[in-house]
């Protein structure tokens, strides 16, 4: 039987691919807002933009980061580092619990990240890539700047040794987040009464569609990426009671230069940031 690492990183690209399709079917039979309706020439070229970006991201992962990730996993799993280690050591948790209590401390810092790229100047200037999407759908979701993907992934290698987290936990937990991800921006109709149920442990479309509003006291809100729960502790939470009249995506960004791929990587160096 392949390590249980093998089997959960074969079910992170069948889930993203799954879950892909998923919700590109339901935005083509029942989306939220009407972009480009009966334009499927324009929507092609907007996924295909998105998802080429999300490509060079994920060479760059797997081909530097995962092995550095690795590393520093077995490298606090064989010292006993790490705050998961030492309660595994001192309570003797169950696998279950390490792993639910990795996934936990994982998801704090995606809030933590997420919040200092709107906070810190220097880092909002390549998380501007992402928000300056203003036809949001499943495929924003991979539609982050490379810069801004380097940094998280290098801040990613001690918080692995000081969470103590072992390395399948990490891929399960991006397993359960991008799945996450992709559902809360997908251009997708779901009633309010199930959005606001979901909306209670996990980030749900009406709840993102907040945070990807160009009126910046709504922007910065809703970091969370898998539990909502960080907004809610943070007091970042915050609802719009007619999701259908936001604007989505940023002032002066919505020209055909900006929404490039080329011009998508030239983001950060733009006047203005």
């Amino acid at each position: 039987m392949p390590p249980l690492t093998d089997l959960l990183q074969d079910y992170q690209i069948l889930t993203m691919l799954s879950v892909l399709l998923l919700m590109l079917a339901w935005e083509s039979v029942h989306p939220f807002f009407a972009f480009f309706r009966g334009d499927l020439k324009s929507r092609g070229r907007h996924g295909l933009r998105n998802l080429f970006v999300g490509a060079v991201n994920a060479l760059l992962v797997s081909g530097v980061f995962a092995g550095l990730w690795l590393t520093a996993a077995v490298f606090a799993e064989s010292q006993r580092f790490g705050v998961m280690h030492w309660l595994e050591d001192g309570l003797n948790l169950p696998v279950w619990a390490h792993a639910a209590g990795a996934i936990v401390l994982l998801d704090a810092w995606t809030y933590l990240w997420h919040r200092m790229n709107h906070e810190i100047p220097f880092f909002w200037r390549f998380h501007k890539v992402h928000h300056s999407d203003h036809t949001m759908d499943v495929t924003t979701a991979s539609r982050f700047h490379v810069g801004e993907i380097l940094f998280s992934s290098l801040f990613r290698i001690p918080l692995i040794m000081l969470f103590g987290v072992y390395f399948w936990e990490l891929v399960l937990y991006e397993v359960l987040m991008f799945a996450v991800v992709q559902f809360h921006h997908a251009n997708i109709g779901l009633s309010e009464r199930i959005d606001r149920l979901l909306r209670v442990v996990i980030v749900t479309p009406n709840m993102h569609r907040v945070h990807h509003s160009r009126w910046q006291p709504e922007t910065d809100s809703n970091y969370s990426s898998l539990l909502s729960v960080w907004d809610r502790l943070a007091r970042t939470f915050r609802l719009n009671e007619k999701p259908e009249s936001i604007q989505l995506g940023l002032d002066n960004m919505d020209d055909e230069d900006s929404q490039s791929v080329k011009g998508m990587f030239k983001t950060p160096m733009r006047d203005g940031n």
